[in-house]
């Protein structure tokens, strides 16, 4: 019998035909959805412990640092780990040191130890993991799903991620304020036990043409692989000129006591406006999966996230600036759809762990770079007039990205 035809409304969401299709998948989702609202409950209570610990935003700033040192120095050695083995061991064993750094701080709490150097030293080991661990996990999805179900599964993991950011911290202020910070760490380490398991049940994962020796050789063969595709070249420079010259997440505090009360309502409603609405982009992320110029769609995406940041600096208020903010968060999660997709199907099997650490480094260090970049022309000029250079200058950007690397603006979907 022949099928009903699909909707307009059903072919605007998000394709779940990944779960239908690989089991496996299925788990490793669930479990990784699980485990990543574990760990936004940690971020919440480290960076909460740190503040009670000494009223400093400057020590708060501090675990960022710890994060973002080893993250941005060892990420793409982390990157040739994970294609010298078996990446789902990989994984596995991370997730292990993973979870044995959250008992940690849990233990820490519990013994109510308050010593922030121990936090910190705690905060330097889990960044040097994840940076074994990201790379590594990023492999999964090409070898898991069909080349045509990328775009679908790239989707439905990054509404896990905004789904995490956003539940995350709300539960775990939730749980510390019935329960103390020490329940936080304590659901984390809880919540492994569901990505463990997910892990656990995937195939051997090792790398396809055989596994390169992990070190500095191995990184320089995969920079060398990035810089002669300008396929690749162009999809990670333009993640870095995005986040780079547009992250406006540094002037949220200067805006909201400018414009809008400096209350901690307001300001939380624009930390969350860009993950809701990545969650937004990602449910309606289903026409993503039938866009064959994806070079072009995501240097699109990316300008119409500029347009959203200049509105944002000019808007005096607030529903139209949170409006903005979730406008700019949904089409900011396509354009990731789209970069993720291209990665992973440009990219032969044996690179996919260093190109995914590559992806990390840009990602984190863009975003960090971007922050800091906001946060300086706030000083030197308006916060409102920071978020607006920033949007133009994302979109000059990405129309030098177009002209100058045609190969990647042109680029197809096999």
């Amino acid at each position: 019998m022949t099928p009903p035809p699909v909707t307009p409304p059903r072919r605007l969401l998000v394709d779940v035909a990944p779960f239908r299709r690989s089991p496996a998948f299925r788990r490793y989702w669930i479990g990784a959805g699980l485990s990543a609202i574990g760990t936004q409950m940690t971020l919440f209570a480290v960076t909460y412990q740190v503040f009670t610990l000494t009223g400093s935003s400057l020590a708060v700033g501090g675990i960022g640092l710890c994060a973002a040192v080893p993250a941005l120095a060892f990420g793409m050695l982390g990157g040739s780990i994970g294609d010298a083995a078996d990446r789902r061991k990989v994984v596995l064993y991370t997730s292990l040191g993973l979870a044995a750094v959250s008992a940690l701080f849990a233990v820490q709490a519990i013994l109510d130890l308050r010593q922030l150097w121990l936090l910190y030293v705690l905060a330097v080991l889990e960044a040097l993991i994840v940076s074994v661990n990201v790379p590594a996990r990023r492999t999964f999805t090409p070898r898991l799903l069909p080349a045509e179900l990328l775009p679908a599964g790239a989707a439905l993991n990054l509404m896990t991620m905004h789904l995490s950011n956003t539940v995350g911290p709300l539960l775990a202020g939730a749980v510390a304020a019935a329960w103390g910070l020490k329940a936080c760490y304590v659901l984390d380490v809880l919540s492994f036990a569901a990505a463990l398991y997910g892990v656990f049940r995937l195939p051997p994962m090792p790398p396809e043409g055989g596994p390169a020796k992990p070190g500095l050789k191995a990184v320089v063969e995969a920079v060398g692989f990035i810089r002669g595709s300008q396929v690749l070249t162009g999809t990670l420079l333009a993640d870095l000129s995005a986040m780079t010259l547009g992250a406006p997440f540094a002037v949220f505090p200067a805006i909201n006591a400018a414009l809008f009360g400096g209350g901690p309502q307001t300001l939380g409603l624009l930390n969350a406006a860009p993950a809701i609405g990545g969650v937004l982009g990602s449910m309606l992320s289903g026409p993503a999966g039938r866009v064959s110029r994806q070079g072009r769609a995501q240097l699109m995406a990316g300008m119409a996230w500029a347009v959203t940041l200049v509105g944002f600096g000019l808007s005096t208020t607030l529903w139209l600036s949170l409006g903005l903010l979730v406008v700019g968060g949904a089409v900011d999660v396509i354009g990731v759809v789209f970069r993720t997709t291209i990665l992973q199907t440009a990219t032969p099997d044996r690179y996919l762990s260093r190109v995914g650490a590559a992806e990390y480094v840009v990602g984190f260090g863009g975003s960090q770079l971007g922050n800091f970049r906001g946060g300086a022309a706030a000083a030197l000029s308006t916060p409102g007039l920071s978020a607006v250079i920033g949007g133009l200058s994302t979109i000059v950007g990405a129309l030098l990205l177009w002209r100058k690397l045609p190969g990647y603006a042109t680029y197809r979907a096999p």
